[in-house]
């Protein structure tokens, strides 16, 4: 019976299970990485052995997360390595752009698919009276994310900014890296690629750098993101069934619960890829202290308004023709950035809404800079920029268009102070949680830099307590169900 179960458990680790896909919040994953780890370390020296390894683990991760469709991460990635190569061997200028033409059209034809079909079909049935059936697609875990790597890596290649991965086993390593496959950070090709060729062990100091990221990771997503989005959920599935005062606050829970759950994941991908010895980019600088909308972008999601920076604004013409079309330009980038994130008229409100507070930020620079530096304008400033980007994360998290709206309304219809106690005193724990994470934010950040020194060097003892309280917490305040990530889907 013993050795029946072994083989059943076996089995389970073995196969795709659509209800319990991988995550980085998962303890299967931590059991696998533990055992990961000291393989790793035994073949990292030897770089076919290194880059055979991880793709294999980061092939059955990806499995473990959205089942065959690792054939297309394979499909894609094949296919993108084989053009690169073409490009490099010929001179015609017009085969070039061919290689790459071909490559983005497979790419972004995949995405298009999977993503946005439904999307224009449904529109195009609008229009047109029809009886529209939607089709029966999943789609694929990651694949945006992927995807724009893809993508940056083929114009890259083009544009001579970096040199094509000899062998399709490399390109493949950097497109399937498992820490940032699912939901980023996007990985670009001239920072990641020569980390490959440099193999680097990860120093002792660099070991402890990113366990302390992984808990905090693990203490934003699996504690504070979780936890909140318990009643932040009912607040979204009863749009108009609560108070005003009962609906802000679920609003602002969920400004805080997205940042939390992403930054969180970002925190743990970037540590689990230190541990290994490689460098993956800064994704999230307390966006919530932003002072405007630029700064907001510089803040959040750095990977990604970074790509559209450079992907998107600067091809468009960036500020390079006028005031006018670099207003245009903004905005333009910024519905693409929101069209990216989901295929609903909502998500473009919510890019298209960004691009014109950008522009109109742009717009009244020279007025705003003859108001000074003061703490009541510094305040006004963060006031202003908090209640957009919150406003505007309603569009983001509603299931439609017509649901945000009735909350947001909620919000000043039925508007009353005396639901702020009976909510204190049974909401108690979620206010703590949120007190927790503002107050995150109003800690310098050379704060965090400090605690993150001090607890490299802590001893081996304290480090172990700060383990198994985050742990145990995790354990106490979960929800029966392991919550998947808001971004595991994009």
């Amino acid at each position: 019976m013993a050795i029946a179960d072994v083989l059943h458990n076996i089995g389970e680790m073995l196969t795709y299970n659509p209800g319990e896909p991988m995550l980085f919040s998962s303890g299967t994953f931590w059991v696998l990485f533990l055992i990961f780890i000291p393989l790793y370390s035994m073949v990292r020296s030897h770089k076919w052995q290194m880059l055979t390894f991880v793709v294999l683990f980061s092939l059955y991760f990806y499995y473990k997360s959205s089942g065959w469709f690792v054939g297309l991460l394979l499909a894609t990635s094949a296919i993108d390595w084989s053009l690169s190569r073409l490009m490099t061997r010929c001179r015609s200028r017009a085969t070039r752009r061919l290689c790459v033409v071909a490559s983005l059209l497979t790419s972004l034809g995949i995405l298009g698919y999977f993503k946005y079909a439904n999307f224009f079909l449904w529109n195009i049935n609008a229009l047109v009276g029809g009886n529209f059936q939607p089709l029966d697609l999943i789609l694929p875990v990651g694949i945006s994310f992927y995807t724009f790597q893809s993508v940056s890596y083929i114009v890259d290649v083009y544009k001579g900014r970096v040199q094509p991965t000899r062998t399709w086993l490399e390109y493949l390593f950097f497109l399937s890296f498992f820490p940032a496959l699912v939901a980023g950070p996007i990985v670009r090709a001239d920072y990641f690629l020569p980390q490959i060729e440099n193999r680097r062990a990860a120093t002792r100091r660099e070991v402890w750098l990113g366990l302390w990221l992984i808990i905090l990771g693990v203490v934003k997503k699996a504690i504070i993101a979780d936890y909140i989005a318990q009643y932040n959920d009912l607040i979204f599935s009863t749009p108009g069934g609560y108070s005003g005062f009962e609906t802000l606050m679920g609003i602002i829970g969920y400004t805080m619960q997205i940042y939390c759950d992403f930054s969180g994941y970002s925190d743990m991908a970037i540590g689990i890829a230190m541990i290994m010895g490689f460098r993956l980019a800064l994704n999230f600088n307390f966006p919530y202290k932003s002072q405007n909308l630029s700064d907001f972008w510089h803040r959040w999601h750095i990977s990604l308004s970074t790509w559209l920076r450079d992907y998107i604004y600067i091809p468009l013409g960036g500020n390079r023709h006028g005031v006018a079309r670099t207003y245009l330009n903004n905005f333009i980038t910024m519905l693409i950035g929101g069209l990216w994130h989901g295929a609903a008229w909502r998500f473009v409100f919510w890019g298209a809404m960004h691009g014109l507070g950008l522009a109109i930020h742009k717009a009244c620079k020279p007025w705003l800079g003859r108001l000074g530096d003061s703490c009541g304008i510094r305040a006004i400033s963060w006031f202003v920029t908090m209640t957009t980007v919150t406003a505007l994360w309603v569009f983001f998290r509603a299931d439609t268009f017509g649901e945000a709206c009735t909350i947001i309304g909620a919000v000043f219809m039925n508007f009353d102070l005396a639901y702020v106690v009976p909510f204190a005193q049974v909401r108690s724990l979620w206010l703590v949680l949120m007190g927790i994470i503002i107050a995150a934010h109003c800690l310098p950040t050379r704060t965090w830099r400090h605690l993150g020194t001090r607890f490299i060097y802590a001893p081996w003892v304290a480090k172990l307590i700060i383990f198994i309280v985050v742990v145990q917490c995790v354990i106490e305040l979960r929800s029966s169900d392991v919550m998947p990530f808001i971004y595991f889907n994009f």
